[in-house]
């Protein structure tokens, strides 16, 4: 049950007995503790919780949070109460900021906010309030703004224009004075940027400088989502003509430079609807017995050379970004979809990685080379599978040994310890007009497992090839998990009697692979697989090689999509330069390695956004209808619940439920009913009726049906 006593539980909960200790630091910046004095100021009096309160102490110490300032005694690092971080803003209006300073977040109520934006660096003035368990504080200083440009709808009030943002997170409305207005009306979204916040002013004051169209227009709606994360739209007319202006041709210098790959069987297995063909594989049996196997790879840098107006958008964009109606690509057309995408029967120059296996998918050889190639067959992946269930079709023998290596390939990624979670991806069918008009999942199978494989393993010895070497190189980087996170997950799941393991990271990979397993088909299924996500770290790009935790490599980096990825394009530089005994500029590369991460991330917010917008559009005419549904996430003012037939998700508000006053558990993922003891948990099944849609804002409010 969530309901907890005291010394009992509180003393066993590290992370809760860590903002205790802290707070008594925070009211009393300049003084001194041992662990005896704090654990009578916190009211702990059992010799257990007194030793992790020691313990603990000592951790905060060696994170650089406290210090020890005579033996024994230990005093806040930290001057003065105040630490600097990075403001993450709720749906609620209120905050928290993480710090570097800290090991704990900090609460920052709305109120305190003090004009701060979300993603803002801030600083903040810390106390504890008796009432509470977790750090509080106030923002009195806004270090750096993360951004000063918002999306949103015009809206008029006598003599006074406002812009209303689209963002939840953003907390104020934006004052437009008449003459900054750009023509903009009534209705219309537009892009603002703020100009100034004057002392005293409840809302900043802006100007529009770009208006996106009516709301609730199509085009308009991904324009306003892609321009609210700062993604482009479009190429300037400039790059354009650069781009058009670039030519294919084969030289003498290309013939003598390149190894010849046009006459191996080669093909493409990529979605149905891509124009952008990036990789391809080509597969050669060899007189001993063995495989040559090459993985292709468009040799975008071929036409896009360094330092270039073209090579310079290509970097600001850092990625595509995959919209549900539309793709923004990171090249344009005469690039992606024409020049460099290894489109059937078309000579196409790559960057490959050849590879000699044997039949137990032993990598006996590995060599990186300019190549070129000429596709023989353009297969989607629906194609492919057919291939590999009836056995028959185009290229059936080199499809069929291809899936049995990447097989055995896969099965020894899991048994080093990687992490098998494949989630099911939604899908959306749009009429003419692009608006959703049913809803899919679409699974990965076999053909789509072939090509990963290979993939991962041209990433994972062409990182290893330079890695080894320890010379400056652009790594795909993936941390270990959060534990404390895992241990609340580990809790979580224990009340649908699974459990995980975390003695080590094999044996929790292996036990995370089995629950993915365990729960596969049953209603709790993605609720487990989401919250198992969110314990992980985030993938990124950096300088600084830690490995794949999550594949299970020490070595990994990007390679084999260069057209959508820039990182890619920066590995694929430095490979070459190596290859040829020269020495690249490696200057700021982890910089642009913290840009294409961010601009990454930037991509994935957007995509998410605009699938929140289908989703809302779809339901927009199903208000009133009933539909059953799972407990996606739980927050203190309700839950949300995700549709089980469309994956839609939406909102039941805690003021909706009459029955009772609902207290808020968040370690167990759960509203609990004051007098009743009524639990609605993370994972339940519910009937759900949909009782508001508002599309500006992309929400789907629901009601409980029963």
């Amino acid at each position: 049950m969530p309901r907890r006593s005291n010394d009992d539980n509180l003393g066993r909960d590290k992370k809760t007995l860590t903002s205790g200790i802290m707070g008594v630091f925070y009211e009393n910046p300049n003084k001194e503790f041992n662990y005896k004095q704090i654990s009578t100021k916190l009211g702990y009096t059992e010799p257990s919780s007194r030793t992790l309160i020691n313990q603990i102490l000592c951790e905060l110490t060696k994170a650089g949070t406290l210090k020890e300032a005579s033996r024994g005694k230990f005093k806040l690092k930290a001057k003065s109460g105040k630490v600097v971080g990075t403001l993450e803003i709720t749906k609620t209006g209120n905050a928290f900021v993480t710090s570097e300073e800290l090991s704990e977040d900090i609460f920052v109520s709305f109120k305190n906010l003090n004009s701060a934006f979300d993603g803002d660096t801030v600083k903040v003035s810390l106390y504890a309030r008796k009432s509470s368990n977790r750090l509080e504080g106030e923002v009195v200083e806004v270090i750096h703004r993360a951004r000063t440009q918002f999306v949103g709808t015009i809206r008029t009030a006598g003599h006074y224009s406002f812009m209303i943002p689209d963002s939840q997170k953003v907390m104020y409305d934006i004052l437009i004075p008449s003459d900054r207005l750009m023509g903009a009306k009534e209705d219309q979204k537009v892009l603002v940027e703020i100009e100034e916040w004057p002392n005293g002013r409840q809302n900043p004051v802006g100007k529009v400088i770009e208006v996106l169209g009516e709301a609730g227009d199509n085009n308009t709606e991904m324009h306003a989502i892609l321009a609210e994360y700062g993604l482009p739209a479009k190429f300037s007319e400039d790059i354009e003509r650069e781009a058009n202006r670039i030519k294919f041709e084969i030289t003498d210098y290309d013939l003598k430079t390149r190894e010849d790959f046009r006459n191996a069987p080669t093909f493409t297995i990529d979605p149905a609807d891509a124009k952008d063909f990036d990789d391809a594989l080509s597969f050669e049996k060899l007189d001993n017995g063995n495989y040559r196997i090459g993985v292709h790879i468009a040799d975008v840098t071929h036409y896009m050379r360094e330092n270039t107006p073209l090579d310079d958008e290509a970097f600001n964009r850092a990625t595509s970004v995959y919209l549900v109606d539309r793709t923004v690509p990171m090249l344009p057309e005469r690039l992606c979809n024409f020049l460099c995408s290894l489109r059937p029967n078309e000579d196409k120059f790559c960057f490959s990685a050849v590879f000699e296996m044997n039949d137990k998918a032993e990598v006996l050889s590995f060599k990186p080379m300019k190549t070129i190639i000429s596709s023989d067959r353009r297969f989607a992946y629906e194609e492919a599978q057919e291939i590999i269930e009836t056995g028959k079709g185009d290229f059936a023998e080199e499809i069929l040994k291809l899936n049995e290596l990447a097989k055995i390939l896969r099965s020894a990624r899991f048994q080093k310890g990687a992490f098998n979670f494949e989630h099911k991806e939604v899908k959306f069918v749009l009429d003419e007009d692009a608006r959703p008009v049913s809803v899919y999942f679409k699974e990965a199978k076999e053909a789509n497992n072939l090509i990963e494989e290979f993939m991962l393993l041209a990433n994972r010895n062409v990182a290893e090839l330079i890695g080894k070497k320890h010379k400056p190189f652009v790594y795909r980087v993936h941390a270990e998990p959060n534990y404390d996170k895992l241990s609340n997950f580990s809790t979580f799941i224990s009340q649908f009697g699974y459990s995980i393991d975390m003695s080590n990271s094999i044996s929790l990979s292996n036990s995370l692979n089995g629950l993915v397993n365990d729960v596969k088909g049953k209603p709790e299924q993605n609720i487990i697989e989401n919250l198992a996500v969110r314990a992980m770290a985030k993938a990124v790009y950096s300088t600084k090689n830690i490995g794949h935790y999550g594949l299970a490599f020490d070595f990994y980096t990007h390679f084999t999509s260069p057209i959508r990825r820039y990182p890619d394009v920066m590995t694929h530089r430095l490979l070459y330069a190596y290859m040829r005994s020269q020495t690249p500029d490696v200057e700021d590369l982890e910089l642009k390695c913290k840009h294409c991460s961010f601009k990454e991330q930037q991509a994935v917010l957007a995509e998410r956004s605009s699938i929140k917008y289908k989703q809302a559009e779809f339901l927009q005419d199903k208000i009133g209808d009933v539909f059953d549904g799972v407990i996606s996430g739980v927050q203190e003012y309700g839950f949300f619940v995700e549709l089980k037939e469309s994956a839609c998700e939406g909102l039941v508000h805690v003021r909706t439920l009459m029955d009772d006053n609902y207290e808020f558990f968040a370690e167990e993922y759960c509203l609990q009913g004051i007098e009743t003891g009524k639990i609605y948990r993370l994972g339940d099944e519910v009937k759900v009726r949909i009782s508001d849609v508002n599309l500006e804002k992309k929400q789907i409010d629901m009601e409980l049906a029963d």
